[in-house]
């Protein structure tokens, strides 16, 4: 299960919650589509976009005070089956390499990022999501990165040129 939201509040008298939506499918809230709500199955009645939120209500939740005990609900809905989209849950763990077959890496996480996610390696490499070209397949991320990207991480070049800097008198 992957997570999609969370129930920040009950709104009005009619059994509605305010929901952040931390997925960027707003389907996950359309009538009908079910949600488990830390062990429990929340079923869609109807939604509407409330400012930056959503104002939902659940099949069986018609007054306030069934809603309550909702507040603070994460809720995670079944993977999306999209074969043009990149899921994060898919990413993790698996193998970057470069188009010349260079292995870079392993996937940790993934960062959001206002430009392009970035793939986060446990080498300490960073790479837009961007430069993907291929996969995940096989436990393999193929990536197209411009020339010199991971040189930026190589511990070894900052060690030099910040040796040449001192001996030289530069700041």
């Amino acid at each position: 299960m992957l997570e999609v939201g969370r129930i920040t509040k009950v709104h009005g008298l009619r059994g509605e919650v305010v929901v952040l939506l931390t997925s960027d499918r707003t389907e996950r809230l359309d009538p009908g589509s079910a949600l488990d709500a830390e062990g429990r199955t929340l079923v869609v009645a109807s939604s509407r976009p409330h400012a930056d939120r959503w104002l939902v209500r659940f099949e069986g939740v018609e007054r306030r005070e069934d809603a309550e005990p909702l507040r603070g609900l994460v809720l995670a809905g079944e993977p999306l089956d999209d074969p043009e989209v990149l899921w994060v849950h898919e990413l993790i763990g698996c193998e970057v390499r470069t188009v010349d077959g260079t292995s870079r890496g392993r996937i940790e996480s993934v960062q959001d990022n206002p430009a392009a996610d970035l793939l986060v390696l446990d080498t300490g490499a960073l790479v837009p999501v961007v430069f993907v070209a291929d996969g995940p397949t096989d436990g393999v991320v193929l990536v197209d990165v411009p020339d010199g990207l991971f040189e930026l991480t190589d511990p070894g070049d900052d060690d030099d040129r910040g040796a040449d800097r001192d001996r030289s008198g530069d700041r």
